[in-house]
């Protein structure tokens, strides 16, 4: 990263190391080139996520809230482009909001979350775009994860017969599983270490570990074609 990037995002992160008031979210913005706000709006911030149930019965802090919001302003900023100054933004924003972020966590444009503080994440696992984790039920991912584009991960249901009744149930993906395009997971599955969910897949039941899914709902189709190698050795390696 070139000099000037480097001292805006170092500027950046000894703001929010401190912890984020309405003040200093001010001006992380300003830090960002993002359009002015006056620090009363920025203490009338509510977001969408603080009405649901959920928000209501575990509130937001304000450090939270301040977090999501910078977040999602990120990536409606021509700054979210320069993907070397972008990646370790939303990683420094992962850390401080994040249950667990773990070394090298690499998300791209337009990750969604509406809680946060309920994602654990390991070691160097890759998010692409549009990736979307409703994470009330709680979402656990592992190493070298890879979620590919317009991934979809639920962790709670509604009941048909009154719809403010809910059902939150986790979701856990392991070391060295990879979700393809357009999958959607559903509550309650856990995601086997090193296997693999094709394509446009609807995952409603847990996959076992070295296997590969497809379908809707997806069943088993094959073992994963490793030719012998497992962890490190199968280059789940995203980006230079």
């Amino acid at each position: 990263m070139g000099k000037i990037l480097n001292k805006k995002f170092e500027e950046i992160k000894g703001i929010i190391d401190k912890g984020l008031n309405a003040k200093s979210t001010i001006e992380v913005l300003n830090a960002l080139d993002a359009p002015p706000y006056t620090r009363e709006l920025i203490e009338e911030l509510e977001l969408y996520s603080e009405l649901l149930p959920l928000g209501r019965e575990h509130p937001f802090t304000p450090e939270q809230r301040y977090l999501h919001f910078l977040w999602d302003t990120f990536d409606k900023l021509p700054l979210c482009l320069f993907i070397n100054f972008a990646i370790l933004f939303r990683r420094l924003i992962a850390e401080h909001l994040f249950k667990r972020c773990g070394t090298g966590f690499i998300a791209d444009e337009n990750f969604r979350f509406n809680f946060g503080q309920n994602i654990e994440v390991g070691d160097f696992t890759f998010f692409n775009r549009n990736v979307y984790i409703d994470s009330k039920g709680g979402v656990t991912i592992g190493n070298y994860v890879a979620l590919t584009e317009d991934v979809r991960i639920f962790t709670h249901s509604h009941s048909e017969a009154s719809h403010i009744t809910r059902e939150y149930r986790p979701v856990v993906i392991k070391d060295y599983a990879k979700v393809y395009t357009g999958a959607v997971i559903l509550p309650g599955v856990t995601i086997g270490e090193q296997a693999i969910v094709a394509s446009h897949s609807m995952v409603t039941a847990d996959v076992p570990p070295n296997t590969v899914v497809a379908g809707m709902p997806a069943k088993v189709i094959r073992e994963r074609r490793t030719e012998g190698r497992t962890g490190a050795d199968l280059d789940h390696l995203w980006l230079y």
